[in-house]
């Protein structure tokens, strides 16, 4: 097989002694293969100096992390965490006393890697989110391709877009996020907790001990959104059995959901290889979209009708059909929006409810403020109605808060579309900004960890404090964990339905106590559980909790 040689390694090679006899084709061979080995070292150690050099340029020298690998490429991701390679997991690990931070005094800093992956810019200050996303320099900078490209595996969709292309899609799909399907939410929120607690057999237990509690939230994040999102109705533990003993609907709804990242993000030579994992992604990603296909007709038809449903497909659909054919999406479009807001948001609420249990978990005075908030408002007997979710306010904080502390999307890439330029607010207690320079291409990177523990926005940004969400209609600019401004998550109100609904009617039922290891103590609980997994989204470690059965009556 002919190899080919890069220029530089040719010529020298080309200058080489020849000669004739063992010895001296020995020393040779010897001399040589150094030669080639020396080369190939000031080779590399040459480019990996030209890299670092433009990197620094590019960001103004900015004062920040000097690695090898940027923390989001693949080498850096797979290699070892250590303090020669921050890691995936580098910024919520600084979110402690915004530590990483004010190691270079400021709450913008560069990372300068010389081996693989591009120069960034990592934030944690609102002012600069706001510049680079939605303020007068937005046109400046672009979510950067590679990533949206992920996204459009299912179709164009508002996620993805940008520019007037997102304007059409909010158009569309803005109406079908109303009073309508939040309350339907609410009810099948209700109707699903009760068919879990039957099902998992609690009723006839005073105490259930929950292994790992992400079990039960991604299962019932995963029905609300068969439900609400499509119109499917599918039992706790039995999904129906296909007609032609193939994969139902259903099944490829759930593995889908358990496999989303998988589907967005793996290469796809990747999907090829020959593994049972991919291949029932394959048949599942085959089924669901036959069967999307087949429903944007049916649906269209019953909008027609007045026949139609209140789930969020249906929806979307009614609100396209009223657009008619200027504004309106196609059905590809369609499809890529129905199942990149829900699947986002399956997952954010999923993750959120169960750190939301470990805390209330392991903050028992927290836990019986908001009991006997939810006991003032709903009582004892009386079902939540959709009615009550403005005044289970407390409720609602402990979702809120977790989120703050555990936000599912921890991460916002923007990458600058033209040489421009950004103010940087100065640290706390100086005056002014300073505006740096932007070359075109540089990768803006927005660290949500550390714009939530920012102290700047929060007093006491460490502590689990639903309280400051107390009474509060609109958690403000500071709270970026649905995003903020126009580009702020649509699927929110979805997310905050569902929480409130299940988390009163759980908090009502039950005690939430840790479940503790052999010797184990709360304080040494809270340091397994309450910290990261973090890949695609951030979530908390594999929890266990224990449900203590409430007696009526007694709070």
């Amino acid at each position: 097989m002919a190899v080919d040689i890069p220029p530089i390694l040719a010529g020298l090679l080309a200058k080489l002694p020849s000669g004739s006899g063992s010895s001296v084709r020995g020393d040779q061979g010897s001399i040589s293969l150094s030669l080639v080995l020396v080369t190939v070292a000031v080779v590399l150690a040459t480019s990996s100096l030209v890299k670092f050099v433009r990197g620094l340029k590019a960001v103004n020298y900015m004062p920040g992390l000097r690695t090898p690998f940027s923390p989001f490429s693949l080498p850096g991701v797979l290699s070892p965490t250590a303090w020669w390679n921050p890691g995936l997991s580098f910024l919520w690990n600084g979110r402690k006393h915004h530590s990483l931070y004010k190691r270079f005094n400021s709450e913008t800093f560069s990372v300068i890697p010389w081996v693989a992956g591009a120069p960034l810019i990592v934030t944690s200050n609102l002012d600069v989110l706001r510049q680079i996303a939605f303020g007068s320099h937005r046109t400046d900078f672009a979510k950067p391709e590679e990533m949206s490209q992920a996204l459009l595996f299912w179709g164009q969709n508002l996620v993805a877009a940008d520019g007037d292309t997102w304007r059409t899609h909010r158009r569309v799909v803005g109406p079908a996020f109303n009073t309508k399907l939040y309350e339907d939410v609410w009810v099948k929120t209700a109707e699903i907790y009760a068919q879990m607690v039957e099902e998992e057999g609690w009723a006839s237990k005073d105490t259930i001990d929950v292994p790992v509690v992400q079990k039960l939230t991604f299962q019932f994040a995963l029905l609300v959104i068969s439900r609400c999102g499509f119109g499917l109705s599918f039992s706790w533990f039995e999904p129906p059995v296909a007609e032609n003993g193939g994969m139902t609907v259903q099944q490829a709804l759930r593995i889908i959901t358990e496999r989303n990242m998988a589907l967005l993000f793996l290469p796809k030579w990747v999907k090829k290889l020959p593994f049972k994992y991919l291949r029932e992604l394959d048949a599942a990603v085959d089924t669901m979209m036959k069967f999307m296909k087949e429903q944007v007709t049916r649906r269209r038809e019953s909008v027609k009708t007045n026949d139609a449903g209140s789930d969020a497909f249906t929806l979307m659909i009614k609100a396209n059909e009223a657009e008619g054919s200027k504004y309106a999406l196609d059905d590809s479009e369609l499809i890529g929006n129905v199942f990149v807001l829900l699947f986002a948001g399956h997952e954010t609420t999923a993750h959120t409810l169960a750190a939301s249990l470990a805390f209330l978990a392991c903050n028992p005075d927290i836990q019986q403020e908001i009991l006997d908030h939810i006991l003032e408002v709903v009582g004892w007997d009386r079902a939540p109605a959709f009615e009550d979710y403005a005044s289970l306010d407390k409720v609602l904080a402990v979702f809120l808060e977790t989120l703050r502390m555990f936000p599912s999307g921890y991460l916002m890439f923007r990458q600058a579309t033209k040489d421009t330029t950004i103010k940087l607010p100065r640290p706390v207690g100086e005056e002014g900004v300073d505006t740096i320079p932007v070359p075109k291409g540089t990768t803006m990177v927005v660290d949500v960890v550390g714009m939530e523990y920012n102290p700047r926005y929060y007093d006491e940004p460490e502590t689990f404090k639903p309280s400051r969400w107390y009474g509060v209609s609109k958690e403000g600019d500071n709270f970026t964990a649905f995003s903020v401004g126009p580009r702020e998550c649509l699927g929110r109100r979805f997310a905050t339905s569902e929480a409130v609904c299940f988390l009163t009617l759980l908090i009502r039922d039950y005690k939430l106590e840790p479940l503790l290891q052999k010797g184990e103590t709360v304080g040494q609980w809270k340091e397994r559980v309450l910290d990261a997994t973090l890949f695609v989204t951030l979530g908390v470690k594999d929890t266990p909790i224990r449900l203590v059965r409430r007696e009526k009556g007694r709070a």
